[in-house]
């Protein structure tokens, strides 16, 4: 079966919701901890637009951690086998 953009993006977004999930649940734990430990970065206040009639509110953050990486490249080596089978 040939890979997909499709296939991609869910083992991408699978990666990013299982490393969210794990770094979430080891910043607490004794030895774990190193996995929630990462980097914030984008809009700290968002960009208000007010139109009189519409109001647009635009903001972003990215929080990149030890477990999102780790998770990200599992998953899509985990995709890459299952999809040769």
């Amino acid at each position: 079966m040939k890979k997909s953009f499709w296939y991609d993006l869910f083992y991408l977004l699978a990666g990013i919701v299982f490393g969210g999930v794990i770094s979430h649940v080891s910043a607490g734990a004794k030895g774990f901890s190193w996995l929630a430990y990462g980097l914030t970065f984008g809009t700290t206040t968002p960009l208000s637009v007010d139109l009189g009639i519409i109001n647009f509110t635009l903001g972003a953050s990215v929080n990149l951690t030890v477990a999102t990486i780790i998770s990200v490249v599992l998953c899509f080596a985990i995709g890459k086998f299952l999809i040769k089978r």
